[in-house]
């Protein structure tokens, strides 16, 4: 199947977990593309879509949430999956699991969301984002679990193997 994976990502963090699924998809015979988001004029040569976004302030970030409005109806005719990355450190925290997405899974008729840890590197953060950091007493170091990203994924490549056998 062909896949797009689109992510919003600030830092390249979160790109990076998007392009290790995509990987992974490539891996177990999916064509695997990834792409931001603001940057697809159409979905339709895709036949699943895998949406990611990093999260600010508890929400995904613009770009995301404009491409999952944008294509809201030819995403309800394809599988899609969503998956967020942020600052908390434990990846089911609620902080990566913008309220937001509940009602894009319902909008969309997404197989689920799954939010993962992030990473924070204040080197490459502007005054503001350092502030909010501060603020929210944000753990320096990388915080993704690959390994989780490639379980994810491969569970994803399965449910696309099974729907290409039964269509």
């Amino acid at each position: 199947m062909r896949v797009l994976v689109t992510v919003a990502s600030r830092h390249g963090g979160t790109r990076e977990i998007g392009a290790r699924v995509a990987e992974r998809l490539r891996a177990r015979g999916h064509d695997a593309e990834v792409l931001d988001p603001e940057s697809v004029d159409s979905i339709d040569a895709y036949d699943a879509v895998v949406i990611g976004s990093a999260v600010y302030s508890a929400h995904w970030m613009p770009s995301a949430r404009e491409f999952a409005q944008r294509f809201a109806a030819e995403l309800l005719t394809r599988p899609v999956w969503l998956f967020s990355s942020g600052l908390a450190t434990a990846p089911a925290a609620a902080a990566n699991s913008p309220a937001e997405t509940l009602a894009l899974i319902k909008a969309i008729d997404a197989n689920g969301h799954r939010a993962f840890g992030g990473q924070l590197d204040r080197g490459v953060l502007n005054f503001a984002e350092r502030a909010i950091i501060a603020a929210a007493r944000g753990k320096e170091g990388d915080h993704r679990d690959m390994s989780a990203v490639d379980e994810w994924a491969d569970q994803i490549a399965d449910q696309l193997g099974q729907q290409t056998t039964t269509a």
